[in-house]
């Protein structure tokens, strides 16, 4: 367990390392993350991977054609 004279001395190397400016600004984003672990924690996944129905693929126009990219043909090099 960590006694007063230890938590002193960790607060004191903080303050040099990060600045006296930046030490709220790190406990302050600090606890908003464990807060919102808790909080992601307690509620259910918002995660729906139903599909939708009314979505449908519009027709290109070029349904039967060959795409010269798509499929390349193999050339036999034999002679």
């Amino acid at each position: 367990m960590l006694g007063t004279q230890d938590l002193l001395v960790i607060l004191a190397i903080a303050v040099v390392v990060f600045g006296a400016k930046r030490i709220p600004e790190i406990g302050k984003s600090i606890g908003e993350g464990i807060r919102n672990y808790k909080k992601s924690l307690s509620e259910p996944d918002e995660i729906d991977i139903t599909p939708k129905k009314d979505t449908e693929v519009a027709p290109t126009g070029h349904e039967g054609e060959k795409d010269e990219h798509s499929y390349p043909e193999k050339k036999n090099n034999v002679q």
